[in-house]
């Protein structure tokens, strides 16, 4: 196996070895096990809206976090779903400036583009 495929499949680990055992205890947590009023108050900049963007935009949502903005380039085929649903589009820059917690959940093959050229600066 590859040092690049080890370290894919391995999620960091040295090797295939060092991973937890079939039969370690998994830890399960409920919305009893959160307190989020630790994000309630907070503006949450979602970059992007593709199937990951959506999902935690809406699942935010639903938990009770309204002040959920959506970070688009323009143009974006995503942006009259994000605005059906109720949340503000902005572009990457602006959403990121404005947010106090920001999710980056764009293709991964995009994300560091985009980190550098929008968020960064």
């Amino acid at each position: 196996m590859t040092q690049a495929a080890q370290t894919s499949c391995c999620q960091g680990k040295t090797s295939c070895a060092d991973m937890p055992k079939k039969n370690a205890p998994l830890n399960i947590y409920y919305d009893k096990d959160c307190d989020l009023s630790l994000v309630k108050a907070k503006k949450i900049a979602i970059i992007g809206y593709g199937s990951q963007g959506h999902a935690h935009a809406l699942n935010l949502k639903d938990s009770g976090c309204d002040n959920v903005i959506i970070g688009l380039r323009d143009g974006s085929s995503s942006a009259p779903k994000a605005n059906a649903a109720g949340f503000t589009v902005m572009d990457p820059a602006t959403a990121a400036k404005e947010a106090d917690i920001v999710m980056m959940l764009t293709p991964d093959e995009h994300q560091a583009d985009i980190y550098r050229d929008h968020i960064e600066p």
